[in-house]
């Protein structure tokens, strides 16, 4: 078995040296969006520092033929680094830059030298055709018009949802920021690409690096230098002792990881870098090795930082008092972490005990426990208001910069000014990592005025806050529970909203007036067209009732555009008081200033996937209506014909109409139907609406 390793930027990766096949018996691709948004994180804050290499692994590969090799072990990162390329090339307006990131995923082809036109990556059989017709071939137009009804597995859905979050992160930075992030993921990120030409073999090799402990966990490391300095007669009891303290973190490598990016960040006030380990043990541990104090390490700095992650993990099982453990669970409807350093230091800082390892914080269930009862005098509970005013402080500022789509660097660099100020005793009001200023309050309004359409999750979190605020205490929580709209998708065949003009439905379709918190999954109401049975539906179990913004829909036997913006000023009222910025240093009532004065003094917001309505493109004079388009599908001898008409809508030849191009395409091939923006093309010139909808985006940018 013939073995060989080479380390190879990218942009030697994805040339025509190498054509990656996914074999059909690997799982499925299942990153999900933090996963992707933290490797775009990670590799944009090393892109800051170029001529530092990112490492991003290794690659295990079987040889098939010259250039063709099987993935044993890569799947979930080539995967990703293709949404990431695609997205970058679609937002590229240099025409050779476009070329050149379209080159990393399809190979060009030349004919002279025998090279044919094809995808660098092809997928499972199920999910291959998909993935190079929407992410590969500079269509990923096309995606923002889907919904999970739309696609076929697990993997399609996965790839939409990450191609979303990645371009809304992304079409945030400036040009400049995309090139520059662009070069150095071409030149300076790395893989190690393992090759075998034996299946058996490469499985041996991916077993020896996954299964064998090689690469080592940061805590493998960090233990095994920490344990180095000690006594013979204090090696195994502190091996055993940093087991206990660690063991209970989980077994997620990258949960391990960011326990100890964090920590570091905590002790050191430095900005985190791609080198953890280095800097870990440089910075941390070498100075207890160096003064022979390493038990002092694991005893009064690991033990009590690890109880406070396991604590701010699961709050509610502990004995901490009721306003810290709604604190904490408030933050944890956060995906983003960079609150946790914060919060473990103000938890390490009020609780003198949590490293003691003969008291938990923790409700002991079962008489059989070792230790002792446990009270929050026993935890050495001091300064608990300030603790309550630190987490207070910290939900408010990581609610806003999640309002605010606040990048990822700048949040660390928030969570490290907060620690480090904290350190010196200031007042909390004093953090300079706590503080709000106005362009945050203000921008925080013009988000909450506008659409939230494909952001379901903060859309539920928003709502939540304006309930809770609204019920003046936490309230107990469904263990399902979805924000739906109020109105249906399609209104064109319901009897209930026939005063409703087509403007003021796509008006109010995605703004926070029009949802409400439900029990339940998210697809019970896609069936209900009228308003009745809807709000109905909604107020049916009691769980739904129980919050107040929901039960006030009994009060209402219609939805009028009114009823809307009476919800819409509510909603906003609450979640402004409930983060305290409706007034700016001025003492200035925000929520009473025009939206137009708001948004004058905020950035405009860049574009997005957020989904155009096929009447904005007509009213910018890029679809007329009475046009006809076509999806031809020569393979199977169909084609179908829709005209756009003058409400926005497609009309299919029989006479039915739809609200957007993708229902058009289900309804015209008579099933699941996903990428209707690119089947429907203009009968006039042959050009995809996906292109009409992108010059759109960039008209309106």
């Amino acid at each position: 078995m013939a073995i060989k390793a080479n380390e190879l930027p990218l942009g030697k990766v994805f040339t025509p040296d190498f054509r990656f096949t996914i074999p059909s018996f690997q799982r499925a691709y299942i990153w999900k969006p933090e996963n992707i948004l933290q490797l775009v994180g990670d590799l944009k804050d090393a892109s800051a520092t170029p001529g530092t290499p990112y490492f991003l692994g290794s690659l295990i590969l079987v040889r098939e033929s010259e250039n063709r090799y099987m993935v044993i072990d890569g799947q979930q990162r080539l995967v990703s680094l293709s949404i990431i390329i695609a997205v970058l090339r679609d937002l590229e307006q240099d025409p050779d830059l476009m070329r050149q990131l379209d080159a990393l995923l399809v190979e060009p082809g030349d004919k002279l030298r025998g090279i044919i036109n094809e995808p660098r990556l092809t997928l499972r059989e199920r999910d291959a055709a998909f993935f190079r017709e929407h992410v590969q071939e500079d269509n990923l137009e096309s995606v923002f018009d889907m919904n999970d009804d739309d696609l076929a597995t697990a993997a399609q859905r996965n790839i939409v949802h990450n191609i979303k979050k990645t371009y809304d992160e992304i079409s945030n930075w400036r040009p400049s920021e995309r090139q520059r992030f662009a070069q150095y993921l071409v030149n300076e990120v790395t893989l190690v690409i393992v090759t075998t030409d034996d299946l058996d073999g490469a499985h041996r090799i991916f077993d020896v690096m996954n299964m064998r402990g090689l690469p080592l966990t940061p805590s493998d490391v960090f233990k095994a230098r920490a344990t180095s300095g000690l006594a013979a007669a204090e090696l195994d009891a502190y091996a055993a002792r940093w087991d206990d303290i660690v063991d209970p973190l989980g077994d997620d490598p990258q949960t391990i990881e960011e326990f100890f990016s964090y920590l570091h960040l905590i002790l050191t006030h430095q900005p985190a870098t791609d080198k953890l380990i280095e800097d870990f043990l440089a910075d941390v541990l070498q100075p207890y090795l160096n003064t022979g104090t390493t038990a002092s390490f694991i005893n009064d700095v690991l033990a009590p930082y690890a109880m406070a992650w396991r604590i701010i993990d699961r709050p509610g099982e502990t004995i901490l008092p009721p306003e810290v453990r709604h604190g904490l669970e408030a933050l944890n409807d956060y995906r983003i972490h960079e609150w946790k350093p914060v919060a473990m230091w103000a938890l390490v800082h009020s609780y003198r005990e949590l490293g003691n390892p003969d008291v938990s914080p923790f409700v002991q269930r079962g008489a059989r426990s070792a230790r002792r009862t446990m009270t929050l005098e026993a935890l050495g509970a001091h300064d608990g208001q300030r603790l309550l005013d630190i987490l207070k402080a910290l939900e408010q500022v990581t609610g806003i910069r999640t309002l605010n789509r606040t990048g990822t660097l700048e949040r660390r660099g928030f969570a490290n000014a907060a620690v480090r100020d904290l350190d010196k005793g200031y007042l909390v009001e004093r953090i300079n990592g706590l503080r709000v200023g106005d362009a945050d309050r203000e921008g925080a309004l013009v988000r909450l005025h506008g659409e939230m359409q494909g952001d379901g999750d903060l859309v539920r979190l928003l709502l939540i806050r304006a309930n809770e605020q609204l019920a003046g205490a936490p309230l107990p929580r469904p263990r399902r529970f979805s924000a739906l709209p109020i109105m249906p998708l399609d209104i064109e065949r319901a009897a209930s909203f026939a005063d409703w003009t087509q403007d003021n439905h796509d008006f109010w379709m995605y703004r926070l007036g029009n949802m409400a918190l439900v029990q339940g999954p998210g697809d019970q109401l896609d069936r209900l067209g009228e308003y009745l049975p809807r709000r109905d539906r909604m107020l049916l179990r009691a769980d739904s009732q129980r919050f107040p913004l929901t039960k006030e829909l009994e009060h209402f036997d219609a939805c009028t555009p009114t009823m809307l913006e009476r919800r819409q000023e509510e909603t906003i009222r609450l979640i402004v008081e409930y983060w305290g910025i409706r007034y700016d240093a001025n003492n200035k009532d925000l929520t009473a200033q025009p939206l137009a004065e708001l948004q004058q003094g905020t950035s405009k917001a860049a574009r997005g996937s957020r989904r155009v309505t096929i009447r904005q493109v007509i009213q910018a004079g890029l679809l007329t209506p009475g046009e006809r388009l076509v999806w031809d599908r020569p393979r199977k001898g169909e084609r179908w014909y829709a005209t756009v008409t003058e409400n926005g809508r497609l009309r299919l030849d029989d006479g039915s109409e739809y609200p957007t191009p993708t229902a058009a395409a289900r309804a015209a091939a008579g099933g699941r139907r996903g990428g209707g923006l690119d089947v429907w093309k203009r009968v006039s010139n042959g050009q995809k609406l996906s292109d009409i909808w992108k010059q759109f985006r960039l008209k309106t940018q």
